[in-house]
């Protein structure tokens, strides 16, 4: 019997890929590369990507850019928007950062 999946050459190649891909980025437009991020990610962890949306909120259930309201003691009206929304799971505000960064000797391991 081979080893988990989580531990198989290939799985470890993917995820390298998926560093060098990204982790070298600096600057760039957080709004641009988020979506791509994200869905990359899924397909390394092996998990779902996200649903398109629907015109009711109420079937967003694991959507990028989820319409909410504000709360009731803000005077504005515009839609707000959470960059990742999974119902009951999380939510992911997306920030990209504009300094480069080096890689800790943790992630080096």
């Amino acid at each position: 019997m081979g080893p988990p999946p989580s531990e198989s050459p290939e799985v470890g190649q993917q995820v390298e890929a998926f560093i060098g891909r990204w982790g070298g980025r600096e600057g760039g437009a957080e709004r641009a590369n988020f979506h791509s991020f994200l869905r990359e990610l899924c397909d390394v962890i092996g998990v779902g990507k996200p649903e398109p949306a629907a015109a009711e909120p109420s079937h967003n259930d694991y959507v990028f850019e989820r319409a909410v309201r504000r709360r009731d003691s803000d005077p504005s009206h515009h839609p707000r928007y959470i960059d990742l929304y999974k119902r009951r799971c999380f939510i992911m505000e997306a920030k990209q950062s504009r300094r480069c960064c080096t890689r800790s000797p943790a992630m080096a391991m």
